[in-house]
């Protein structure tokens, strides 16, 4: 399973990103597909995910109402769209593949890619 994550970059608070990330093969419809994020000095945190159904989605605390997570597995894609950004969003995010909600939330990831930087200026 790869996975490659991109859209990250630079954006003044109160911005948006759209993350992409491209899935090889056909397992996205078998997998769950979220993203965490790592800031320097801080833990890893679990942002987003969503079900291989895409009926199921979690959104950590401080995301909700401002983030969407939604995947096209047509397109073998899963998308982060992220709006009214904040510095504290700053942080590397990896996109990864669990085999559902629970196991993403337990960390318990089956793959991830290399990340994207998001950088939120003040």
């Amino acid at each position: 399973v790869q996975l490659q994550a991109s859209g990250g970059g630079l954006v003044q608070a109160g911005g948006s990103l759209r993350l992409s990330c491209t899935v090889s093969g056909s397992i996205l419809d078998y997998y769950a597909i979220g993203w965490f994020r790592q800031a320097p000095g801080k833990e890893r945190e679990g942002v987003s995910c969503v079900s291989s159904d895409a009926r199921r989605k979690y959104y950590v605390d401080s995301v909700k109402g401002r983030f969407t997570i939604s995947r096209d597995n047509a397109k073998n894609t899963v998308f982060l769209q992220m709006n009214s950004l904040k510095p504290e969003d700053t942080a590397v995010y990896y996109c990864v593949a669990a085999h559902d909600l629970i196991a993403f939330l337990g960390t318990a990831y089956s793959s991830w890619g290399q990340g994207t930087q998001v950088t939120v200026s003040s």
